[in-house]
């Protein structure tokens, strides 16, 4: 039996240093790096960061911008503004990582409660702004 159901493969997004977005992904975030050594050895275009077993964020260098060829007017997307990516995260892992930001001196927003999201209102949810820029929103339902 084949499972049908739509899910989100991965997020590009665009970074002035791939390397150290990388870092930052999994230091402060706790995401495992995808392709980076192939990416520092130049034989792949970008390093991604696995979010879960089905999705990843890939972390395109800002350089690439001009390359973005595959739709009419792709290139201006560079630095279009996105409003925020939410991590959902078992209530553990939540408090990991707002403890790894904070240990980093990250700046993290308040925590919020009750805000809605893909599976109802979250126990607590908080933002982040990763090192260029990207704002993430974490959040537990637990």
């Amino acid at each position: 039996m084949t499972d049908h159901t739509p899910r989100l493969d991965h997020v590009v997004l665009w970074v002035r240093d791939p390397l150290a977005a990388a870092d930052f992904y999994e230091k402060a975030v706790g995401m495992q790096a995808v392709r980076l050594a192939e990416f520092a050895a130049g034989e792949a275009p970008f390093p991604s960061v696995r979010v879960n077993g089905e999705t990843i964020l890939d972390l395109m260098p800002l350089s690439y911008a001009e390359r973005m060829t595959m739709l009419p007017g792709s290139a201006d997307s560079a630095g279009h503004p996105v409003n925020h990516v939410c991590l959902s995260l078992p209530r553990g892992d939540f408090d990991a990582l707002l403890s790894r930001l904070q240990e980093r001196s990250v700046p993290v927003s308040d925590l919020a409660h009750g805000s809605f999201g893909a599976q109802g209102q979250a126990t607590r949810s908080f933002y982040f702004r990763d090192p260029d820029g990207n704002v993430f929103e974490a959040r537990h339902y637990d």
